[in-house]
C-alpha cells in the first residue's frame, strides 16, 4: 500500500493490523453462543448478541448469519471431542464388540454434559460439516463393524458401511431421548452402548459384558498428621 507525501514522494504504508476489539468481539460472540445455545437451542441472533454485550448489528461484522455462527460454534466442539476419542492403538486389543462399546461410551461422556448443543450439531443444516470433523471416528466404527461381521460377532445382512451408519444412527437417538426425558449419565451410558451394540446385532446381555468400566474417581490424598489436629 502507498501514499504521497507533501512532497510529492511516493511512501510504502504498511498494511493495518486487525483491530484487536474486533478479535475479542468475535471471541465473546462464540463464547455466548456457547451459553446460549446450550440453554435454548433455537435462541436467535439478537439474544446471542445481547449475550455478548453486542448489537446485532455488530454480528454481521463477524459472522453474514446466525448459522454461520453456530457452525463455528458446533464444529469446535466436534473438534474437541474428537480429539478426546480412543484412537487404534488403544482399540487394537479389543474384539469389536468392545471396541464398538468403548466408542459409544468415550462420545457419551464427551456430549452428556452438553446434550442441548450435541443435538443440534448432529443435524442440518450443521450436520454435513460436524460429520467431516468426526470422520476418523466413524472410520473406526466401520472398522469395529467390519471386524465383526467378519467373525460373526455381528449382524452380516448389511455391509459395514451401512452397519455403521445404522450404529450411529441409534446413538443420535439415545442423545435425543436422554436429553428429553433427563436421563442421568449412568443411565445414559448404558443405554449408548446396548443400543450401539444391539443395533450391531449383539443381544442386550452380550451387550452389558462388553460395556467398558465405569471410570473410577481418584481417592482423595491421605491427610497428615497436622492437617487431622486442624
Amino acid at each position: 500500500m502507498t501514499s504521497t507525501t507533501s512532497g510529492g514522494t511516493a511512501t510504502e504504508q504498511p498494511g493495518r493490523a486487525p483491530r484487536r476489539d474486533a478479535a475479542e468481539n468475535r471471541a465473546a460472540l462464540i463464547e455466548a453462543a456457547k451459553r446460549v445455545l446450550q440453554q435454548d437451542p433455537d435462541a436467535g441472533l439478537e439474544t446471542i448478541a445481547t449475550a455478548a454485550g453486542l448489537s446485532r448489528r455488530a454480528v454481521y461484522g463477524h459472522f453474514p448469519s446466525r448459522d454461520d455462527l453456530v457452525r463455528e460454534v458446533v464444529t469446535a466442539g466436534a473438534a474437541r471431542i474428537a480429539a478426546a476419542m480412543p484412537d487404534s492403538s488403544a482399540l487394537a486389543a479389543l474384539p469389536p464388540a468392545a471396541r464398538l462399546a468403548a466408542l459409544a461410551v468415550a462420545l457419551w461422556s464427551e456430549v452428556s454434559h452438553v446434550r442441548p448443543m450435541a443435538r443440534v450439531a448432529v443435524r442440518s443444516p450443521f450436520a454435513e460439516a460436524v460429520a467431516e470433523v468426526f470422520a476418523p471416528l466413524r472410520a473406526q466404527v466401520r472398522q469395529a463393524c467390519a471386524l465383526g461381521i467378519e467373525d460373526g460377532s455381528m449382524r452380516d445382512d448389511v455391509d459395514a458401511a451401512s452397519l455403521a451408519r445404522l450404529v450411529e444412527a441409534a446413538c443420535i437417538a439415545v442423545l435425543d431421548e436422554a436429553t428429553r426425558s433427563g436421563t442421568s449419565d449412568e443411565a445414559g451410558r448404558r443405554t449408548v452402548v446396548l443400543s450401539a451394540l444391539g443395533t450391531a446385532g449383539i443381544d442386550w446381555r452380550t451387550a452389558l459384558l462388553s460395556e467398558p468400566a465405569a471410570p473410577v474417581a481418584p481417592a482423595p490424598a491421605p491427610q497428615t498428621e497436622q492437617e487431622t489436629r486442624a
